[in-house]
């Protein structure tokens, strides 16, 4: 049977289950993923989990700064592909993804409409959704608006974290992504269009802003919050401790008990025994894995068995 020629888009390793799936059904030509990173201490240098993956199975590699690059463009028209298929890439331009004859396709980490942006599986938890997805559809100039393929529901269990629900939607879109991949190939699918759509569920790029936490939202926003940036980046406040101040991210926390509280003790911290307590609008939170700037990741008794909390300390 002939397979599906292919040319993938993706770098990270939500792109990787994808890359590895589809690589075992179909004729991938070439890889497009992004520039090596320098990070760390000595800036080494650093390949996307695609790329390494791509080296182990032999598989052309493309790493090229603008998309637009005449030369690039010329050179993946002339392999001739059926699709190209994009996953946790940056916005392909109508130059590329107009090349193959039966389109490019995306696979998003949402129900689309819901969640169009660039972090849908944060905005998701961090709105208490009990429901999220994964979604193919065909690329056009808008981001994330283009015709819908196909759609699959997944539940959110009451401990995702980001890191988990990543997980669990990376592996759930690869198999959706193949099927969909099969059903354009074969010319047995219809289109949901989108054209007509504004949904209010927004998923914007995350920055330093709206990832801080308002104390003066209700406890289940508040740990919704906490949830969705767990582990990375991490939801982040100001800790008043004495005469000083840091930043500390709260990585876990869990609800701990319903109290009547005055307002200005919203942020005030309760230190009982190996416990650190904040007082929400809803009562209290206890957290148990916290970040001080600067310092590693811990749980709330290591943290207190270094560092001293005073008295009347609070958050904001």
């Amino acid at each position: 049977m002939e397979k599906p020629k292919i040319i993938f888009f993706g770098t990270p390793d939500f792109a990787l289950k994808s890359l590895e799936l589809i690589n075992s059904h179909c004729d991938i030509l070439c890889v497009v993923t992004s520039q090596d990173k320098k990070s760390g201490r000595g800036l080494r240098i650093h390949q996307s989990e695609v790329k390494k993956f791509s080296i182990t199975n032999n598989i052309l590699i493309k790493q090229p700064e603008d998309l637009k690059n005449i030369d690039f463009i010329n050179q993946i028209k002339s392999m001739n592909a059926d699709l190209f298929i994009v996953v946790a890439f940056r916005k392909i331009p109508k130059e590329v993804y107009s090349i193959p004859k039966l389109g490019t396709i995306n696979l998003h980490a949402s129900l689309l409409p819901d969640y169009r942006g660039a972090a849908p599986i944060n905005w998701a938890l961090i709105n208490n959704e009990k429901v999220t997805g994964v979604t193919t559809f065909f690329i056009n100039e808008k981001i994330d608006h283009g015709d819908i393929i196909s759609k699959k529901e997944v539940l959110i269990d009451n401990d995702d974290d980001y890191k988990s629900l990543y997980r669990k939607l990376s592996i759930i879109g690869s198999n959706l992504l193949l099927e969909t991949i099969m059903i354009v190939f074969k010319g047995k699918f219809q289109i949901i269009s989108q054209s007509k759509v504004n949904n209010k569920k927004k998923a914007p790029k995350l920055n330093s802003e709206n990832t801080r936490i308002n104390w003066e939202d209700n406890t289940e926003r508040i740990l919704g919050m906490i949830r969705g940036l767990s582990p990375s980046p991490g939801s982040w406040t100001i800790l008043r401790n004495g005469d000083n101040e840091v930043r500390m991210k709260i990585i876990k926390a869990n609800f701990y008990r319903n109290n009547l509280l005055d307002k200005k003790n919203l942020g005030k911290l309760s230190i009982v025994g190996n416990n650190i307590y904040i007082n929400t609008k809803g009562g209290q939170i206890n957290c148990t894995i916290v970040q001080i700037e600067n310092k590693k990741e811990m749980s709330a008794k290591d943290l207190l068995n270094g560092y001293k909390i005073h008295e009347n300390s609070h958050v904001y």
